[in-house]
């Protein structure tokens, strides 16, 4: 059975100038793979791909593929511009920041009123021009959440190109219906399910692993799931953490990333909860609510004997931090 992979979308962390904090951002990298992720999506929209520059994009990519240095694949978006040919340019620019894939927005491709033919269209231009670098397909939110059907999931499977999807289409049944395509085709595809709800499930069904927002608040426990899934003598524990991970999922969305951010920063990262993408601030009873989940977070450590990342000696020498924001 091929390996099943963890692989958090990255937030961004910035400085008390709101700039990307690049020192943050290998921590982070150092702390998610002390988790034990097999992955990393950079630049996406975790990362408030919409609220920095292209410069900061390229920036902050080549630096996560440089700290990361081989040890785990890492990909990126790629689809920004205004015509198609503006985002296979800006695709082969960060393909060369040393990315393994670069992954396009489903939404990037075709107008919310347009057909699949319109999409199926400017995707293949974007394939012819983006010659041989490997692609992947991400059903993001913004600008609008475009889910692939299985007509059009199995023509873009066709072209050879796609390496890489990332699902955000929630339903189980049209997850099923995706993974039973790239079981049947001849392709490369590694299929990600973003919805923590779902992990069980879609993991069981095939997918090649999870990419959700859960691992950027408690990657350890979805590295778990992701391990321990499909194996049979685990199954009582599985079903108690999947439902564990679905009743709080709702719960961390609010106020995403900054929920994740204050998470962080209580697990002792130098993360501030300072965002670009919104301006408002937690609530008290946010941060209680947070605050109440980090407890659940240490009781399922204990009760699965998973031991936490010891973000202290991570940090070592000691680097003090400024009074959270």
């Amino acid at each position: 059975m091929s390996e099943k992979k963890f692989v958090p979308v990255m937030i961004t962390p910035f400085n008390l100038k709101a700039k990307v904090d690049l020192d943050a951002v290998s921590t982070l990298i150092d702390f998610y793979l002390a988790a034990g992720v097999k992955g990393f999506f950079a630049n996406c929209l975790s990362s408030e791909m919409y609220s920095i520059t292209e410069d900061e994009r390229l920036e902050l990519t080549r630096h996560v593929v440089k700290y990361v240095n081989g040890r785990v694949p890492v990909v990126a978006t790629s689809s920004f511009g205004l015509t198609i040919e503006d985002k296979a340019e800006f695709t082969k620019r960060i393909f060369d920041t040393g990315i393994a894939a670069a992954i396009l927005i489903t939404g990037h491709y075709a107008n919310v009123e347009d057909s699949d033919d319109i999409l199926l269209r400017n995707f293949d231009r974007m394939f012819k021009l983006t010659g041989s670098i490997p692609l992947g397909m991400y059903e993001c939110p913004a600008p609008y959440k475009r889910i692939i059907g299985t007509e059009v999931f199995k023509t873009l499977l066709s072209a050879n190109r796609m390496v890489y999807h990332k699902d955000t289409s929630i339903d189980l049944e049209k997850v099923k219906a995706k993974l039973d395509i790239v079981k049947a085709e001849k392709n490369d595809l590694e299929f990600y399910d973003a919805h923590s709800p779902n992990a069980m499930y879609s993991l069981q069904m095939g997918a090649k692993g999870m990419s959700s927002i859960s691992g950027n608040f408690y990657p350890e426990i979805l590295v778990w799931m992701v391990n321990n899934a499909t194996d049979p003598s685990k199954q009582e524990e599985v079903k108690w953490l999947q439902s564990e991970i679905s009743r709080v999922d709702p719960l961390i969305h609010i106020a995403y990333p900054m929920s994740a951010k204050y998470f962080l920063r209580k697990r002792g990262l130098p993360v501030r909860t300072i965002s670009r993408a919104t301006a408002l601030e937690l609530t008290p009873e946010q941060k209680k609510t947070l605050d109440g989940i980090h407890d659940n977070f240490i009781g399922w450590c204990e009760k699965l004997d998973i031991k936490p990342v010891d973000v202290e000696s991570l940090m070592l020498p000691k680097v003090p931090l400024d009074p959270a924001i």
